[in-house]
């Protein structure tokens, strides 16, 4: 790979860092407005093995802000981000796919703490703007609750 190509490389997967830590930030501050802003238009996102929906990333949104009422105090840590940039005649494309594992904290309104983790695949596109997302697919593998959790 010459030079360029290997800057070129680089940018991405920085711009693409910066996309992921943005929709964990969008999430934990409840900015559904930057986190729509993060999709493509036809962007999905599948939050079903977390208790959640899958559908356009704008009606997930709406779910989000809805459900994620509950979770006054929440804190996405998004680490072990492995990217993989599509490669065309040895030049950076314009899709990708990452993979982050995740732990995130959270307070109910009651005050008990829950805290789950699992794993995020993520793919991405390469839009006039910039990267963006076209698929979040949240894998949670484990989950821990204290305090005495009701239905509601």
């Amino acid at each position: 790979m010459t030079q360029r190509v290997d800057l070129a490389t680089v940018m991405d997967r920085l711009a693409i860092d910066e996309l992921i830590t943005g929709y964990a930030v969008a999430v934990d501050d409840a900015d559904w407005a930057a986190y729509r802003e993060l999709f493509t238009p036809d962007g999905r996102a599948d939050y079903r093995t977390a208790g959640g929906i899958a559908g356009p990333a704008g009606e997930v949104a709406d779910w989000l802000a809805e459900a994620m009422l509950r979770f006054p105090v929440r804190q996405h840590l998004v680490v072990n981000r492995r990217v993989r940039i599509e490669e065309v005649d040895g030049f950076p494309g314009d899709s990708a796919e990452a993979l982050a594992d995740y732990v995130n904290p959270m307070r109910l309104e009651s005050g008990d703490d829950i805290v789950t983790g699992g794993r995020y695949a993520f793919g991405l596109r390469r839009t006039d703007g910039g990267w963006r997302l076209c698929s979040v697919v949240v894998r949670e593998k484990w989950r821990r609750a204290t305090g005495v959790l009701s239905a509601d």
